[in-house]
């Protein structure tokens, strides 16, 4: 499965979901945090370069991702040096939602598990929520856990490097959704002045709802113009 990387925000040795696919895993070749705590202008280049970087240092960086969780969107993932496999944090039944970090109730995971369930029967894309504090995270354990593949979005939520919104997506979801969509969405719901003000917890419902209507939209010039 092609992770696409993203954007804006969507890291070490190489993990890479299955084959080979566009640039897009999760950053680049290696990065480093942003040096101040508010450089929008600053993701916004880094999500530029990280869309042209070349597919190995993609799949290293996402394989660094992994390590976080994955990402794709998210762009502090820096200097993830060893990719991190812990499937002891796997829960013992398949989940959709997996929430290591402790950011949601219980009534809000059962709340996303229903919208992702009805996302994958209404439009045959597989969304996968992973909540983490790297390095706290089962990491590459769960693409054999979720059996990602071309129609999977692996969505991160991760506040350590600061944008807590962090991307992997399928070549197939990378064909139907812009990838600027991915960006936008960190940029909107995942900057640390909206988590730290409204809480982790209502940066990631946000999100899925978010691309829950991106993903309804017909495919075409305009879709996911808009975040919702």
């Amino acid at each position: 499965m092609a992770f696409m990387h993203l954007h804006h925000h969507l890291p070490s040795p190489s993990l890479s979901f299955s084959r080979p696919s566009p640039p897009l895993c999760r950053s680049s070749s290696r990065f480093s945090p942003p040096s101040s705590p508010l450089p929008s202008q600053k993701y916004t280049d880094f999500s530029h370069r990280l869309l042209h970087l070349p597919q190995k240092s993609l799949s290293f960086v996402l394989s660094g991702a992994l390590a976080l969780g994955i990402t794709l969107s998210g762009v502090g993932f820096a200097d993830a040096k060893v990719g991190v496999n812990k499937p002891e944090l796997l829960p013992k039944e398949f989940t959709s939602v997996i929430d290591v970090a402790g950011f949601l109730s219980d009534g809000q995971e059962i709340r996303l598990k229903q919208e992702i369930a009805d996302i994958e029967k209404d439009t045959g894309y597989k969304l996968r929520v992973l909540a983490q504090n790297y390095p706290v995270t089962p990491g590459l354990a769960i693409k054999d856990f979720w059996q990602v593949d071309d129609r999977t979005i692996v969505f991160v939520a991760d506040p350590t490097f600061g944008n807590i919104l962090n991307f992997n997506v399928g070549a197939t979801v990378d064909l139907d959704i812009p990838r600027s969509f991915w960006s936008r969405l960190a940029g909107k719901y995942g900057n640390i002045f909206y988590w730290k003000e409204k809480g982790e917890d209502s940066s990631i419902e946000s999100a899925v709802m978010a691309i829950s209507s991106c993903l309804r939209e017909p495919v075409g010039a305009n879709n996911c113009s808009e975040i919702k």
